[in-house]
């Protein structure tokens, strides 16, 4: 046993705080374990069993966290592959039944659905939101990021049950220690971060996204009890979601003209379409950005903006399956004067 937490759970107690006097209590029994006093340990883990509660839904929205934020659950439908739409419906399983998983990785490339499906999980389990604000945690200061993770969890456990805390790209705080162009502080940060997983109460639920799988330390991945790869979407799966915005979006513009079939050619054509946070964010400027006039330039915007340019040649579009009205509806160019320049 450490004298620093035997400091700890005076302090805790001196200061009334039931959060803090537990964990360090929960620290001294895992101590006395390791040492082959088990007897002991089982004695001190009851003690706190007997005590610990945790704060009620309608109390903790009342309470402000200085490093958790509340965070507004999702309220639009989320297009997902099936693979990954069903490792979800299993998670939501899970959660729903307290089968043990509380802990989950999301992983994936920038824009893979990861942040949208935690607030969607929210949102089916009526579950409160919060994200953890690491400008805040994190600190120059030698030794206060750890001191700040500690905080985390103090306020993750008084957030209490029917909640989802939400580290978003907790690679920010947990990249491998043993990379060498890792700086110290932030390798203590880590170790922090493992401790204070190991101590989580198995009621709190915890989701994690990181764009860095490759780079984050092996040992907090391990931490969790499920992981979800979000590195899974199909060509065919990004033209359909790709539909599905837009169908989504164009419904609040009444001067665009839907065209199902052209826009499903033009999602087609480019060989390597962006995940769906940026394909979103291309189709939503496409439309904001075409003329109010002409109902079908949306279209046109958005072949320039997939392709990086506008279409290199008319032969390029056929070849690429356009009939002549939708060449003229890319183009600008009119019918007539495609059919001339096809057959030259």
């Amino acid at each position: 046993m450490k004298r620093s937490d035997i400091i700890d759970l005076i302090r805790a107690h001196s200061e009334h705080d039931d959060i803090a006097f537990n964990n360090a209590a929960t620290t001294i029994a895992q101590d006395f374990e390791r040492t082959g006093q088990d007897e002991l340990a089982s004695y001190v883990m009851a003690l706190i069993a007997r005590t610990r509660t945790f704060v009620p839904q309608e109390v903790a929205t009342e309470q402000s966290y200085e490093f958790l934020e509340k965070a507004a659950s999702a309220n639009t439908p989320l297009p997902l592959p099936q693979p990954i739409s069903d490792d979800i419906q299993g998670l939501l399983n899970a959660l729903s039944r307290d089968a043990g998983i509380n802990t989950v990785l999301f992983y994936g490339a920038s824009g893979t659905g990861k942040t949208e499906a935690t607030k969607q999980i929210a949102r089916i389990l009526g579950y409160q939101l919060f994200a953890v604000d690491f400008n805040r945690i994190i600190d120059s200061r030698l030794g206060e990021t750890a001191k700040n993770i500690a905080k985390v969890f103090q306020e993750i456990h008084a957030v209490g049950e029917n909640s989802i805390v939400l580290f978003d790209e907790i690679d920010a705080l947990a990249l491998d220690r043993t990379n060498q162009n890792d700086v110290r502080e932030m390798g203590r940060a880590t170790s922090a971060l493992l401790k204070e997983f190991d101590k989580l109460d198995r009621r709190s639920v915890v989701i994690a996204t990181t764009n860095l799988y490759d780079k984050l330390d092996p040992a907090l991945a391990r931490r969790f009890d499920a992981q979800i790869n979000f590195n899974r979407y199909t060509h065919e799966d990004l033209v359909e979601i790709g539909e599905s915005i837009t169908a989504s979006l164009i419904k609040h513009h009444s001067e665009i003209k839907s065209d199902a079939r052209t826009l499903r050619k033009i999602l087609q054509s480019c060989s390597k379409l962006p995940y769906p946070g940026t394909l979103r964010n291309v189709i939503k400027t496409s439309i904001a950005f075409s003329d109010p006039h002409n109902p079908s330039n949306y279209l046109q915007k958005l072949y320039q903006r997939l392709h990086e340019n506008e279409p290199e040649s008319l032969d390029i579009l056929k070849q690429q399956g356009f009939t002549m009205r939708e060449m003229e509806v890319l183009t600008g160019v009119s019918r007539s004067t495609i059919a001339r320049n096809l057959k030259e």
